[in-house]
């Protein structure tokens, strides 16, 4: 392999030291030009200890002068080396004053200030103001900006609140310290979609939408979800917003979902853009969840930032679990919830089960973009999901109070965040720490003993398997939900929070006049792999009886995958399993987004997971073979069923986004997924012509594909939304996850070639390449095809945008998870990348981490 690969020098927490200045004050001014841009920089510090000045600088930022108090500094007192500018600083207070230019249109990594069709726009989050300015690009860091920026763009939009705003110049003031990571500016050829919200204590705050002219009808719903979102955090938590305006800008080109600037939320234009014909159900939701989380990052994450970035959970983890509450707020408890688990299995305990695993809080890093990931966001928010379970309503409102006292304006860390818990509830934290401390998902075992006389005693052990670097992992505070029902359905014992803190340990139920069935782990009251022995007929049961949502869906959801790894092996679909379906069918009560839920397949992938933790070699074609098979046996034994909640769940009327419309419309289309196994794909034709939103029209189209028969549809619908380039990118990513998996690789190779593939947009390479990896069968070819393609498409990626290539590279993770032959071509590609000359340093750190499972 390559050995002139980027330096893999990692960072270390433990190396972590204050910065030795205090920065008073920065000062920007902007003279706006696609290619040359000129930065002048006033920085006001203040010696608190010994050592030199170091400041960040990006070698594409060509520092043209430097001066110190008006004074230009003797070549002797300072010099550049990489990525660092070192100056001898004068003790006391002083003033740095830079001037730079950068060239933003050669600027394809979206890192820095660089250029979207013709829009200037920055994304600074974590190391990207250094390409930008000279600057100590650290989140400790923090100071109040006045930025200046003259451009003949009609546009001019910063932090803060607006001072000046005239043609060609624009000044704008953030009072509020922050680190250079919250940076932003924005100048373009912008309309607003504005409105208005009062806050609690009566200050008027003006909003705006920015997109680009034309997008403005898409905007609107994505305004009435920021003000649902600062309405909320006041009901909630009590925060109330601390400027005159919020601005959020849609941008085309984005390397993440969104960014939470100070007063100027820069989004992925696919997170604001939203019309019926356009944006499905789900687009809507995760619209109104991303303002959410963007908006509510205002306190946790702004005006209480991170120290380092090792402490990234502090603020992610926090906004991530204080945004699923406000959708579950806005929508159904129950769904949000199961939909949150399905998230954190399919892509968190992936990666706590592969070479990638790394605990909540890290302890080294060598690119700090490769740990924007689920273990950092999405189990972070476990974290502060399994404190509140533990301290209570009550401990967790006025720990959260203490927090945003103490720490208003700080840069905190985990200690600072469990030592307010400890102070606000008196309960010692320190074995709860190992959650952030330690990587990989507890595998819970547990054992049921009815003496007969009316004690059951329920048995538990846990046990964390090894992961890189972390062989031995000490016992964990678990909290077990539970709850016990009784033979005819009633529910004898309410939830109740069992807190386990050994290795072993027991609790017994006393007084109980029959053996009831356990409910167990509520809630999905901790992040964890549970085992027990419970039979077809008591998850059977579970499905029909359980009062708690999440565990009647999951006792579901384990049949069907029981079910499926049986069939897998050669077995027929379990009638104990088809006749729950059929159950569940009849409730006419249940909620029809949990129906269709519980009547969505687990995927190929979960599947693939099951076999292997059964110490077998997943075969993904037989996986698929398999999961075809049982959706073919589900539509045929209950098609009459089926056919009727299709019907009724139509929705008449105008489109309308909210909960209940969007529920029956999920229901009715996961009866539709079923149904196209037995007509061919006659409903969804019928459903393609008939249907006046893009939720209906898009999966009517993936059914079609998914049986041959979309070719027709494929050319209509390109022809409907060419000019709409998000829907273009559903039009890419639905040919990829729904095609057969033995032509999935020759579809992404068409495609590829297509002239609408901007590959150097990152949510159509997202789209394309996403799309081929979703295609669990198709991807992992037997032949090594999909491992290439992934790897060709990678090595391109790289070149221009490092960021998005490290990330996708991670469709890699399972690679040693299958049979020798699909191991040895992984490893064929994976080699590839790392031989590869000029190998960017986060391609290179993931593909070795990646390599090394081996």
């Amino acid at each position: 392999m390559n050995e002139s690969r980027p330096s893999q020098t990692p960072t270390v927490l433990s190396d972590y030291r204050p910065y030795p200045f205090l920065l008073h004050r920065t000062r920007l001014a902007f003279d706006l030009d696609p290619k040359a841009t000129k930065i002048r920089a006033e920085l006001e510090f203040e010696r608190r200890d010994n050592g030199s000045l170091v400041l960040d600088i990006g070698q594409g930022v060509d520092l043209r002068s430097l001066s110190i108090d008006g004074a230009q500094p003797d070549a002797s007192q300072w010099r550049r080396e990489g990525e660092t500018l070192t100056i001898d600083a004068p003790n006391g207070a002083f003033t740095l004053i830079t001037e730079c230019v950068i060239d933003p249109s050669a600027n394809t990594a979206c890192e820095g200030l660089y250029l979207s069709n013709g829009m200037f726009c920055t994304q600074c989050e974590a190391e990207g103001f250094r390409h930008i300015t000279p600057y100590p690009d650290r989140p400790d860091v923090m100071a109040p900006f006045e930025v200046t920026i003259r451009s003949d763009l009609p546009v001019l939009l910063s932090n803060g609140n607006p001072v000046t705003q005239a043609e060609g110049h624009a000044v704008w003031n953030d009072p509020w310290p922050k680190p250079a990571y919250l940076f932003a500016l924005v100048a373009g050829d912008l309309r607003a979609v504005s409105g208005d919200f009062t806050t609690q204590s009566g200050k008027q705050v003006d909003l705006n939408i920015w997109v680009r002219p034309g997008d403005e009808p898409r905007a609107g719903y994505a305004l009435e979800s920021l003000i649902r979102s600062m309405k909320w955090d006041e009901d909630v938590y009590g925060r109330e917003y601390d400027l005159d305006v919020f601005n959020i800008v849609a941008v085309d080109d984005f390397n993440m979902g969104a960014m939470e600037n100070k007063g100027l939320n820069i989004f992925n234009s696919k997170l604001v853009l939203a019309s019926p014909e356009t944006a499905t159900d789900a687009d809507y939701e995760r619209i109104e969840g991303v303002i959410g989380h963007e908006y509510f990052h205002n306190w946790t994450g702004n005006r209480i930032t991170c120290r380092d970035w090792f402490q990234l959970c502090l603020k992610e983890g926090l906004t991530v679990f204080r945004d699923q509450q406000f959708t579950s707020d806005m929508r159904s408890p129950a769904v949000k919830r199961i939909e949150d688990v399905l998230a954190l299995r399919s892509r968190q305990f992936r990666e706590d089960q592969g070479p990638l695993a790394h605990p909540v809080r890290p302890e080294s890093y060598i690119e700090i973009n490769n740990f924007y990931t689920a273990t950092v966001y999405e189990k972070g928010a476990e974290l502060i999901g399994m404190l509140k379970r533990l301290v209570g309503d009550d401990g967790y409102r006025k720990a959260l109070n203490l927090y945003f006292d103490r720490h208003d304006g700080d840069a905190a860390t985990i200690e600072d965040w469990l030592t307010v818990f400890e102070d606000a509830t008196g309960r010692d934290l320190t074995q709860f720490k190992r959650w952030y401390t330690d990587a990989g998902t507890p595998v819970l075992t547990m054992q049921e003993d009815w003496d007969g006389t009316g004690r059951l005693t329920l048995r538990f052990s846990q046990q964390t398997p090894p992961t890189p670097g972390q062989t031995d992992k000490p016992p964990r505070v678990i909290p077990i939900a539970v709850g016990l029902i009784s033979p005819n359905g009633d529910e004898v014992v309410p939830t109740t929070v069992l807190e386990m803190t050994a290795a072993e340990q027991e609790f017994t139920f006393d007084g109980l006049a029959t053996r009831p069935v356990v409910s167990a782990l509520r809630g999905f009251s901790a992040p964890v792999v549970l085992k027990r022995n419970l039979d077809a007929s008591g998850r059977a049961f579970l499905l029909a009886h359980d009062t708690d949502s999440f565990a009647r869906w999951e006792a579901g959801r384990q049949l069907a995958r029981d079910t499926l790894v049986a069939m897998v092996a050669g077995a027929e679909p379990d009638r104990e399993y088809l006749g729950a379906v059929g159950q569940l069918l009849a409730d006419g009560a249940a909620d029809p987004a949990f129906l269709a839920l519980c009547l969505r397949l687990p995927p190929e992938e979960e599947i693939a997971v099951a076999i292997a933790d059964a110490d077998d070699i997943p075969d993904p074609d037989a996986i698929h073979a398999a999961r075809e098979k049982l959706a073919t046996q589900i539509a045929t034994t209950h098609e009459d069923t089926l056919r009727a909640i299709y019907r009724e769940n139509a929705v008449a009327g105008t489109y309308r986004p909210d909960a209940e419309s969007a529920g029956k419309r999920s229901l009715r289309l996961a009866a539709l997924d079923l149904l196209n196994r037995v007509d061919g794909g006659k409903a969804a034709q019928d459903l393609y012509r008939s249907a006046d939103n893009m939720t209906e029209r898009s999966a009517a189209l993936s059914r079609l594909i998914a049986v041959g028969q979309a070719d027709e549809a494929l050319t209509s619908f390109y022809k409907d939304f060419k000019d709409v380039r998000l829907v273009v990118d559903k039009w890419f990513m639905l040919q990829l996850a729904f095609a057969r998996p033995e032509d999935a690789v020759a579809v992404a190779r068409d495609l590829a070639a297509h002239p609408d593939f901007d590959w150097k947009n990152p949510n159509r390479f997202r789209a394309l390449i996403g799309g081929l990896t979703e295609n669990h069968a198709g991807f992992h070819a037997a032949d090594g095809s999909g491992y290439d393609f992934l790897a060709e498409w990678l090595l391109r990626m790289d070149s221009v945008n490092p960021q998005i290539a490290a990330r996708m590279s991670s469709a890699f993770e399972s690679w040693t998870r299958y049979d020798n032959l699909r191991q040895e071509r992984a490893k064929a590609a994976l080699d590839r990348i790392l031989d590869a000359p000029d190998l960017s340093r986060n391609l290179s750190e993931m593909v070795t981490r990646l390599r090394e499972a081996a």
